[in-house]
């Protein structure tokens, strides 16, 4: 989305933060420079974690043409703000663009963020070019960086903007409503940390954010059992469909493991 006006400033990076990979300048700096992509995701949440492979591609697709991409980790679980967690969460996920762990929020505040994840796109200059939150609106974000790019080199060639990972990704998707996100222990504050959980739902996928090492038991709809193998605190995928579709999940953690949040993905009709 375009900003209402073209005079919002982007915000400075806090000294004292945390960061994953190399620290970037400041922003005065990085503007001077060229464009500036700051994405905020957490790492172990569902929306964050389907945005991550278009923000991937386009940090190696134009990092030589001028763009600098920040992801910015604003912890939603407690084990957020462990920055050996954080590492290996990220590159696990292929995140090589330096990341900031925003434990206190600081710079979630400043930009006005409103959810996971939430995007800005700065100009050659430090003024608001674009923004999104959420999930969707890949085209349109990438023909605002190429738009960017194109002011430093109006004679670089850029390739054509990326085809949908995703059948619900297109632009021209209709995609159903899922059911929505559960905190089996009570609250996003609390894992489960129990025996197994009986869940009924709606979508087109359904996924885990878990913390520990062990075993899952995923029963689906009563007969297909998986073993799911965890190894620290991530987003583990349960079941994924073609289409918006209606199952039932059977969870049975090993000793140890905990559930913070079973997430659902928006599916086609």
């Amino acid at each position: 989305m375009r900003p209402e006006r073209d005079s919002i400033a982007a915000p400075d990076l806090p000294d004292g933060i945390v960061w994953i990979g190399a620290r970037p300048q400041s922003m005065p700096n990085l503007t001077a420079a060229g464009p500036v992509l700051v994405h905020f995701l957490d790492f172990a949440q569902l929306n964050s974690v389907r945005t991550l492979p278009y923000l991937i591609e386009w940090d190696r697709r134009y990092r030589e043409a001028g763009l600098t991409t920040l992801g910015v980790q604003a912890p939603r679980f407690p084990f957020g703000w462990d920055a050996k967690q954080v590492s290996a969460g990220l590159a696990d996920l292929g995140v090589g663009f330096p990341t900031a762990i925003d434990a206190e929020r600081e710079l979630w505040l400043s930009y006005g963020c409103e959810g996971w994840p939430s995007l800005f796109l700065w100009t050659n200059g430090g003024a608001l070019s674009w923004f999104h939150f959420g999930e969707g609106e890949y085209l349109g974000t990438e023909v605002a960086i190429q738009e960017e790019l194109r002011e430093l080199d109006a004679l670089r060639s850029l390739p054509e903007p990326m085809d949908p990972l995703r059948p619900s990704d297109s632009p021209t998707a209709k995609v159903m409503p899922p059911t929505p996100e559960l905190f089996p222990g009570g609250s996003w504050e609390q894992p489960w940390t129990g025996g197994e959980l009986q869940i009924a739902y709606e979508a087109g996928g359904a996924h885990a954010t878990i913390e520990g090492t062990g075993t899952l038991t995923v029963i689906i709809d009563g007969s297909d059992t998986q073993q799911l193998q965890t190894d620290g605190a991530r987003l583990y995928t349960l079941a994924e469909h073609q289409r918006h579709e209606s199952h039932h999940l059977k969870l049975v953690p090993s000793r140890g493991l905990q559930i913070w949040s079973v997430s659902f993905a928006a599916g086609i009709p």
